[in-house]
C-alpha cells in the first residue's frame, strides 16, 4: 500500500471530465493491498465445482433454465477495481459536465471521492455477479467475480470454514445469474430506471419515481436470491448470515459512514424486505409461483405489494 502514490494520483487528476477515472483507479489500487492469488492445490477447481453445483441446485429448486457467465474470475482486490471502474464511469457519464465555477478543484475532489469509495469496496466485496449495466455492447457477456483475499479474510474474522464460506458466496452470486437469465428484460429495465434517475440528477432535479422503481426492482432481485438460497444451498447457512451481519453492524463509525454513503444499509433493507415478500408468496403458493415474477416486467410487485404479498398473488392469479 502506497498512500503517497495514491494522494499524488488524486492531486494530479486532469482531463475535461468531472472525474479522472484513470487517476481514481490508480489511487484506489495504490491505497489498497491487492491480496494474494496464490491458490492452494485444487482451489481453482473448487471454485468451478461450487459454481457448477450452484447452477444445478438453483435449476432444481426454481425450475429455471439459465447459464452461468462464460467469464468467471478469481480476483484480487486490484483486479476487482479494474473490472468495475468502467461501470462507475458509465453510470456517472451524464453528470460528467457538472464541474461548476472551479473545475480543477471539483475534478480533484470528485476523483478523491471515487478513489475512497472504490478502495473501500475493493477491500470488502466478496463476490459479484456483474450484469454489465449500461455497457456499450448490449450483448456483451455478463461476468462472475470472486475476490479471493476478501473471502479468506472474512472467513477468518468470522471464524468459519473458508471452503464452506466460499461455497455460500458462489451459490448467492449464481442466484443472481439465474434471475438475469430467466428475465432477459431485467437488464434493460434496470438500465432505463437508472438512466432516468441519473439524467435527472445531472439536470439538477430528483426523479423520485425512477429511484422508487429501481429500489423495488432491486428489492425483488435480492429477495428472490434469498429465496433460492433457502431452497438450493446444500448446507445450513443461518450462522454465516448472522455472523456476517453482526460483523457489518459492529464496524467502526467511519466504516458505517461509508456503508451509508454507498447505500449498503439500503441493500440490507432490500434483502430483508424482499425475503419477507417471497416468504409470504411461497407460504401462499410455492417457489414456482414466485418465479412468475420474471415472466414479464408487469409481474414485478409494486412498492405496496412488497409489503402485502397476498395482493400480488391475487393479481397474478387474475392475469
Amino acid at each position: 500500500m502506497n498512500l503517497y502514490r495514491s494522494v499524488r494520483a488524486v492531486a494530479g487528476a486532469s482531463g475535461d471530465d468531472a472525474v479522472d477515472w484513470r487517476a481514481a483507479a490508480e489511487a484506489a489500487k495504490a491505497s489498497t493491498e491487492p491480496g494474494s492469488l496464490d491458490l492452494e492445490p485444487d482451489e481453482e477447481a473448487a471454485y468451478a465445482r461450487d459454481v457448477r453445483d450452484a447452477r444445478a441446485g438453483v435449476q432444481e429448486a426454481a425450475g429455471l433454465e439459465f447459464d452461468v457467465p462464460e467469464v468467471v474470475e478469481i480476483q484480487n482486490r486490484h483486479h476487482w477495481i479494474d473490472a468495475n471502474i468502467a461501470t462507475f464511469e458509465r453510470v456517472m457519464a451524464p453528470m460528467e459536465s457538472q464541474l461548476g465555477a472551479f473545475p480543477g478543484a471539483a475534478r480533484t475532489i470528485n476523483t478523491g471521492t471515487m478513489t475512497v469509495l472504490l478502495a473501500f469496496l475493493g477491500r470488502n466485496v466478496l463476490g459479484q455477479y456483474d450484469p454489465l449495466l449500461l455497457a456499450e455492447t448490449p450483448d456483451e457477456d455478463h461476468a462472475l467475480y470472486f475476490v479471493r483475499p476478501n473471502i479468506l479474510k472474512a472467513a477468518e474474522v468470522l471464524e468459519v470454514d473458508s471452503d464452506r464460506f466460499r461455497r455460500w458466496i458462489a451459490f448467492h452470486e449464481v442466484t443472481h445469474a439465474a434471475e438475469f437469465g430467466a428475465a432477459p428484460w431485467l437488464s434493460t429495465h434496470l438500465e432505463s430506471r437508472m438512466q432516468e434517475g441519473i439524467d435527472a440528477l445531472a439536470e439538477g432535479s430528483f426523479n423520485r419515481d425512477a429511484f422508487r422503481e429501481l429500489d423495488v426492482t432491486m428489492t425483488v432481485v435480492e429477495g428472490y436470491a434469498e429465496l433460492l438460497m433457502d431452497h438450493a444451498f446444500d448446507d445450513e447457512y443461518a450462522d454465516l448470515r448472522r455472523k456476517l451481519d453482526a460483523r457489518r453492524q459492529g464496524r467502526g463509525p467511519i466504516q458505517r459512514l461509508f456503508r451509508r454513503l454507498l447505500g449498503l444499509g439500503l441493500k440490507q433493507r432490500q434483502y430483508e424486505r424482499g425475503k419477507s415478500f417471497f416468504e409470504g408468496v411461497t407460504d401462499a403458493r410455492d417457489v414456482a409461483f414466485a418465479s412468475r415474477v420474471w415472466d414479464h416486467p408487469d409481474n414485478l410487485p409494486t412498492g405496496e405489494e412488497l409489503d402485502d404479498p397476498g395482493h400480488w398473488v391475487r393479481r397474478l392469479e387474475r392475469a
